[in-house]
Parts: structure tokens; C-alpha cells; sequence
């Protein structure tokens, strides 16, 4: 009897850890950051900060997924995507608020912006892609939703090239900096035509939105039961508890970003690293919960799930964060434009048509997956000699 008791205390731990993993390597590597940029490690506060804010987005994710399952389509979705880009939101509004005292960061911000999209279309999409074409030979999705991301991220890609065609002429700052709100206002005006688009007119085009977007390890206490003893503490919370969880969550993964946008700024400027490059790693950082994810959908034959988070994500990434940065930088005193470099603009526009290429027959396979991951690599080599 005792040895019984043992292995099930055993056992309540081991489900204790596969549900709450996340969240305990994510406040320790925090804790671990601001320890150690506190005694002037800056390296190692810069490594444990980006595990941090890795870890608990996914924790992020997790919480919002409860939420989501609650709400009826597509406002299930709409959940999931925002949690998703306020991370990215507060990423990189706090690496922006060291443009007060180091201008050259507003690069890092602009390659933050259009990395993660990069991030998203490339290597999100690619390994999965990659990944689900070796289990199986060809996985379907719906086309139309596809398509209809496509055409919006081309549409987008080519609003924020103004800005930065009008800085190759000889118009002034004041000009580009007007055209560049502009811009984000006409961001803001398309993203409300597409909710009307999506939730009215023409939601037979997303009838396939993914509803999950998190990666958790968790075991079934019965597998042959209908029911899911689920012990997930935050299942038990009403929707403002888990409201202010998310908010708690989003608090801490700020005070990780701060030493991640002080000490990783220094740590770049050491080593030479480029703010290409730096807008790479911040992307893949804020990404990393949504790559698992879309890797253990492929897996499960669940491509159209892939696709509407690389896509879905990507579109919410630039006419969400686009408006709101420039509107916070703005109430901060920080010049921000959208004249985004011809490597920048040219990388975007490239990956929109390649993702319309390997998308829009409505399959996918090993091939696509693998032209996505090539073309990833050859930009992030550019991007750090750019």
C-alpha cells in the first residue's frame, strides 16, 4: 500500500510539472535575468530573459486558449491572436522606449516589425510544413483562406513601402513622418474591414480558423473516458480571472523585456550584430510558442491549422502592431517612422508571393516547406551583413 501511494504522489507531480512547466522556467528565468543584470551580467541576463519571455508566452497562449473555447467563432480566434501580438506589442514598445537614449534602436524596432512576419511565413510555416510533408505525402487545406491572406498581406506590404519609397526622394523628414501616420491609420481602417469581411460577409472563407494555438504537455487520467479529468487550475477561473491572469502574465514577461532591451542592445552592440539580425531573434522569440505548435499540428494532419496561424498571425502582426507602436512612440516622444530599408520591404514582398506560390493549390508537401526554410536562411544571412 505505501509503494501505491508513493508512485500516485509520483505520478501528481509528474502531471504537476507537464501542466506548469511553462510557467515555473518562465518566472525563474525572469528572476534569474534581473539577478544577474543587477550584478552586471548583461550576456547571461540577455539569455535567461529571452527563455523567460519564450516560456511564459506560451503560458499566455495556454490561458487564452481557456477563453477562447468559451466564446463562439470567430471571436475564439480573435482572442487567441491578440494574446499572441500583445507580447510582441510590449517586446517591442520597451526595446522602442530605449530609443530615448539610443536612437539606432528605431532599426531594431523596423526589423522587429517585418521579422515577424519573416518569422512567421518562413519558418513557422516552413518547418511545419516540412515537418507534416514527411508523415504524409500530401495535407489540404482550405484555399480560400489562403487566398484571402495572401491578398491581404500584399495589400499591406505595399502600404508600408510608401513611406519608404517617399525616402529615397527628396521629400523631408515631416513628410515621411505624416505619410507614416497616414499609414497607420489606413492599417487600422483595412484590419476593421476585414473583421466585417470575416465575421459578416464572408465567413464561409475561415470556416477552417484554428482554435488552438498552444503547445502543452498533457497526460489523460483516462484515456478511454469522454470526460478529461483536466486539473488545470486556470480552467477553473471565470473569464475575469482569466483575464487578469493574462494580465499578470504580460506584466511579468515586461519586466523580462527590459532586461532583454537593455542588455541585449549592449550585447549586440558588442558583438557587431545587426539590427536586422536583432530583429530576427526578437521575432523568433515572441514566435517560438506558435512554431511548436504549428509543428504538432503537421504532425497530427492538421495543416489548415498551420496556415491559419502563420497567416492569421502575420496579418494581426502589421495592422495591429504597426498602429500601436507608432501611436505609443508617438506619446513617448520617439520619432518613429515606417521607412523600413529595400532589403526589409523587397525580404516581405518576397515571402508574401512565395507563401501565395505554395499555398494556393490548397496542399502542401515536404518541398514547400523546405523553399520557405531556404528562403528564411539566405535573408537572416543578408540581414546580418546588411
Amino acid at each position: 500500500m505505501p509503494q501505491e501511494i508513493q508512485q500516485s504522489k509520483v505520478s501528481n507531480i509528474q502531471d504537476w510539472m507537464a501542466n506548469y512547466w511553462d510557467i515555473i522556467l518562465g518566472v525563474a528565468s525572469i528572476a534569474m535575468a534581473m539577478i544577474l543584470h543587477k550584478s552586471g551580467n548583461g550576456y547571461l541576463a540577455t539569455l535567461f530573459a529571452s527563455i523567460g519571455i519564450a516560456a511564459l508566452s506560451l503560458t499566455v497562449a495556454e490561458v487564452a486558449e481557456i477563453l477562447s473555447q468559451r466564446l463562439q467563432e470567430p471571436y475564439g480566434s480573435f482572442v487567441l491572436t491578440f494574446s499572441a501580438v500583445i507580447v510582441e506589442i510590449v517586446l517591442l514598445y520597451i526595446i522602442l522606449l530605449e530609443a530615448l537614449h539610443t536612437p539606432e534602436v528605431l532599426e531594431t524596432v523596423k526589423g522587429g516589425i517585418i521579422s515577424a512576419v519573416i518569422v512567421d511565413m518562413n519558418v513557422l510555416l516552413g518547418l511545419a510544413v516540412f515537418v507534416g510533408g514527411l508523415s504524409f505525402a500530401h495535407q489540404e487545406h482550405n484555399k480560400e483562406t489562403s487566398s484571402a491572406y495572401t491578398t491581404i498581406l500584399l495589400v499591406t506590404a505595399i502600404a508600408l513601402l510608401v513611406p519608404s519609397l517617399l525616402n529615397q526622394t527628396e521629400h523631408g523628414e515631416d513628410t515621411i513622418r505624416q505619410a507614416s501616420m497616414l499609414i497607420g491609420f489606413l492599417l487600422l481602417f483595412f484590419y476593421v474591414v476585414i473583421i466585417i469581411f470575416q465575421t459578416k460577409t464572408h465567413t464561409h472563407f475561415f470556416q477552417a480558423t484554428a482554435r488552438s494555438r498552444i503547445f502543452r504537455i498533457k497526460k489523460k487520467m483516462n484515456e478511454n473516458d469522454e470526460t478529461e479529468d483536466d486539473t488545470y487550475i486556470f480552467e477553473k477561473f471565470n473569464n475575469i480571472g482569466i483575464f487578469l491572469t493574462i494580465f499578470v502574465l504580460i506584466g511579468i514577461i515586461a519586466l523580462g523585456a527590459e532586461v532583454f532591451a537593455v542588455d541585449g542592445i549592449k550585447m549586440a552592440k558588442d558583438f557587431g550584430i545587426s539590427a536586422g539580425l536583432s530583429g530576427l531573434v526578437i521575432a523568433i522569440i515572441s514566435v517560438s510558442p506558435e512554431i511548436f505548435t504549428a509543428i504538432k499540428a503537421a504532425k497530427n494532419d492538421q495543416i489548415q491549422r498551420v496556415v491559419n496561424i502563420a497567416m492569421g498571425a502575420s496579418v494581426v502582426s502589421i495592422l495591429i502592431t504597426v498602429p500601436v507602436l507608432l501611436f505609443l512612440a508617438y506619446l513617448s516622444g520617439i520619432d518613429l517612422k515606417l521607412d523600413f530599408n529595400p532589403l526589409q520591404v523587397g525580404a516581405l514582398l518576397l515571402t508574401v508571393i512565395l507563401a501565395w506560390k505554395t499555398t494556393d493549390e490548397g496542399h502542401t508537401n515536404y518541398f514547400e516547406g523546405v523553399s520557405h526554410l531556404m528562403f528564411f536562411i539566405s535573408y537572416a544571412i543578408i540581414a546580418a551583413y546588411y
